[in-house]
């Protein structure tokens, strides 16, 4: 058998085996592990509202007189789609440069704590990626133009609100967006969102909708 002939012939039976002088095919990448939870809640607490409690008088960085928070993160939690959700999963602490990076967004160093030690440790991934989550979670949602620097207290019907964070997240829509009031349903508490582990919108279970604001009006509170 002549060289090139038989060359050619151990190539086609390299070729029928998987090679023949090819660089192997790149591996897939490996697929990121299941989270160990089902959706995320991601919960904007209205500040003002917040800083005329008893807690918000305690919190300065938050509700002092030169501070002007409107929707803050409250946090982004882990939740079951059956109902309930994971909390406590860890004991480990979060570092004091975490906190801080954190403070523009959630202005209060006991709550980014108390968030990740409660919710963040069971997010499956690292305290800096939990928390770079929330701030995109945070970021991704838009906040009606005409409540990001409210100067004067008005009332508004909370299912308005609502389907204004609808119109401006379409991605999320009006089943995403759940309005909750506080002081028996006189005040505007905050609005949470439900998205998936990728951070895309989806709609609220049945128990996250449990806690709808049920006032036909409710206040909301100025900066201060």
């Amino acid at each position: 058998m002549q060289p090139v002939i038989r060359i050619l012939a151990l190539c086609i039976a390299a070729a029928l085996l998987g090679s023949c002088g090819s660089a192997p095919l790149p591996e897939a990448a490996p697929a990121k592990p299941a989270r160990p939870f089902d959706f995320y809640v991601l919960a904007l607490s209205w500040s003002p509202g917040f800083c005329a409690t008893q807690a918000g008088r305690n919190e300065p960085l938050q509700c002092g007189p030169e501070r002007r928070f409107a929707f803050v993160l409250h946090g982004l939690w882990p939740q079951f789609e059956k109902g309930g959700w994971p909390e406590d999963c860890s004991t480990a602490k979060v570092s004091g440069e975490l906190v801080d990076h954190m403070l523009p967004i959630m202005p209060s160093p006991s709550l980014v704590r108390h968030e990740r030690e409660k919710h963040g440790t069971c997010s499956g991934i690292p305290p800096a990626e939990y928390f770079d989550e929330a701030a995109q979670a945070y970021a991704g949602i838009r906040i009606p133009a005409q409540y990001q620097a409210q100067q004067r207290q008005i009332s508004v019907d909370p299912e308005q609100l609502r389907q204004e964070f609808a119109q401006a997240n379409p991605g999320i829509g009006a089943g995403g967006f759940v309005v909750l009031c506080s002081g028996n349903g006189r005040y505007l508490q905050e609005v949470r969102a439900c998205l998936r582990t990728d951070l895309k919108g989806r709609a609220c279970n049945r128990e996250v909708q449990r806690d709808t604001c049920r006032s036909r009006q409710v206040v909301m509170r100025p900066l201060r």
